[in-house]
């Protein structure tokens, strides 16, 4: 039973399907990825990374917690396995935004082999990183509202520079859908944008909806979800409907992902979002 933030996906064929990964013929066409881009509003590119690199940044991110309470003692961080008890919150947030997403450890990574240089070729132009980068964890067994990303798209967080930012989600080990990764709601780029010029959309940042099944229902529209495997990556839009499962993993392994945003140098860039993240940062 697949959920979000508590609700329960539909999970019939009308409801619920597979991401569709781009196949290996069109992995170096740069205008077949465009063709699958505009109509899928995603590009999901199994393998695209490094699985060791991946893997060695996620025993560097539980490590760097060790005196937070959220992975368990006795552990390897880099399996994830979820501490019991409470975490401290207080030592999390030092950890996390004091030497985590400050260090050179997660800058490296999110300009790797595959990434930058990724970026560089699809957009045939210089390419610019926003600092403001997301990275974060999901503990087994947390399933009310505010617990997994609601459903969002994001220009609505984005609106001072272009709209052709481009985010790519990065899970940092595998994740199976249990685990909780994202899930896209199919088409949804096309009303997202159709709507975005006439301008009735919200304006304030804001997600849509906790409500998965219900947006569904809606919109007429089915889910896409997949087992990511490590390595993978999706790139999407900014207007592509996106949100994350509930983490119901039985081995007590969280999920660990990272999403970053590259666009053109060339184009207009929201200046909000270069300053590293940070939990008081108002966006």
């Amino acid at each position: 039973m697949l959920t979000s933030n508590g609700y329960v996906l539909d999970e019939s064929e009308s409801r619920l399907a597979e991401l569709e990964p781009v196949p290996p013929s069109d992995r170096l066409d740069r205008e077949a990825l465009w063709a699958r881009l505009r109509r899928d509003g995603y590009l999901y590119l199994k393998g695209q990374l490094d699985p060791e690199q991946l893997l060695d940044f996620r025993e560097f991110y539980f490590d760097s917690l060790s005196g937070a309470n959220v992975y368990a003692d006795g552990t390897d961080p880099r399996e994830g396995i979820a501490a019991p008890g409470d975490v401290d919150r207080a030592a999390l947030r030092r950890g996390l935004f004091d030497h985590i997403v400050p260090g050179p450890e997660y800058q490296a990574l999110c300009t790797a082999e595959g990434i930058a240089d990724w970026f560089a070729w699809f957009l045939e132009d210089d390419v610019h990183l926003h600092r403001r980068k997301i990275i974060r964890h999901t503990k087994p067994g947390d399933n009310g509202i505010g617990t997994a990303t609601q459903a969002h798209y994001d220009l609505v967080y984005l609106r001072e520079g272009s709209d052709r930012v481009l985010s790519m989600w990065i899970p940092l080990g595998d994740c199976p859908r249990e685990r909780g990764g994202l899930a896209y709601l199919e088409g949804s780029h096309h009303w997202v944008m159709a709507q975005e010029r006439e301008g009735t959309l919200k304006v304030p940042a804001a997600s849509i909806t906790a409500d998965l099944p219900g947006l569904a229902d809606e919109r007429d529209a089915r889910w896409l979800v997949t087992d990511y495997e490590v390595g993978d990556v999706v790139v999407h839009s900014a207007h592509v409907v996106h949100a994350a499962l509930d983490n119901t993993d039985p081995n007590g392994t969280m999920r660990l992902s990272t999403d970053i945003r590259y666009q053109r140098l060339s184009e207009p860039i929201d200046w909000r979002w270069q300053e590293h993240w940070n939990y008081d940062d108002g966006l």
